[in-house]
């Protein structure tokens, strides 16, 4: 049985995906919708080649994302948030890597990639909040050390921010909301050079600040909502103070000029 998220995951996974792509610095080579040449070889046509990826249909590479992703990554099993943000990091640096942190994250031996029912008795032990906070965490200060990450840094500094977002929403119950209009730049499309501050490891460019920013105040209206408030007021009683003090200024008279005594005046002719 499909889980109610797989839909939603996968859109997902397709926005930051993008289209086809051929771009040197990626080691899958030939891509389309996040689908290399060498899984369209095993899970569609063995005989498949650049240009089969290039007009491989949408539907084609759910049928591989569902398959190699999501059922290799017990997205089912898994609690909500959790679920994507497994699924999501399996699709962008592989299912093996992603079980091996989701066991880290869970305090047990990272010996295997495999998600077992030992793994998941673990992850049900776990808060699914914290459990989805600290691998998005983890996967983030990964991909900012790969030799990559000049290239796709911006791309995937705004994807795990928009993955976190998403996941930290389901995990607390949250009505989650959608994802911005405007698609991710595909793996091969070269980024603009990031804005803001990158140090110890962990991303802090304006991507990741406005993905965390609008996660707070998605999760926490009433409290955004008495903070927005009460700046309002505070900048009113300023403009407010400084009106009053303006035209205070304004009304006081000018000092009078007192000559002293002896004082000779040269008026010019």
């Amino acid at each position: 049985m499909v889980s109610s998220v797989y839909p939603e995951a996968v859109r997902r996974v397709l926005l930051h995906e993008g289209g086809y792509s051929n771009h040197p610095s990626d080691p899958g080579g030939p891509t389309n919708f996040g689908i290399t040449l060498n899984d369209y070889k095993r899970f569609i046509d063995q005989s498949g080649t650049a240009i089969n990826v290039q007009r491989m249909k949408v539907d084609q590479a759910k049928v591989i994302y569902k398959s190699k992703y999501w059922d290799a990554t017990k997205g089912d099993q898994l609690p909500p948030g959790v679920d994507y943000t497994v699924f999501d990091y399996g699709v962008n640096s592989g299912t093996g890597r992603a079980g091996k942190v989701l066991r880290r994250c869970c305090g047990i031996p990272a010996d295997s990639s495999v998600i077992n029912s030992a793994v998941i008795e673990a992850v049900n032990k776990r808060d699914p909040l914290a459990l989805t906070i600290a691998i998005n965490e983890e996967r983030l200060r990964f991909l900012h050390n790969l030799k990559t990450w000049p290239v796709f840094g911006v791309g995937w500094n705004r994807r795990v921010a928009e993955v976190r977002a998403y996941s930290v929403a389901l995990a607390s119950g949250k009505k989650p909301f959608p994802p911005k209009p405007l698609p991710a730049p595909g793996k091969g499309e070269i980024p603009k050079p990031p804005v803001g501050k990158v140090g110890g490891g962990v991303a802090t460019g304006t991507a990741a600040i406005s993905g965390g920013l609008w996660e707070w105040i998605y999760l926490h209206p009433i409290t955004a909502g008495a903070l927005i408030a009460a700046v309002l007021a505070a900048t009113v009683t300023l403009i407010v103070h400084l009106k009053k003090r303006r035209d205070r200024l304004q009304e006081e008279p000018l000092p009078v000029m007192v000559v002293p005594e002896n004082t000779v005046l040269v008026q010019d002719n």
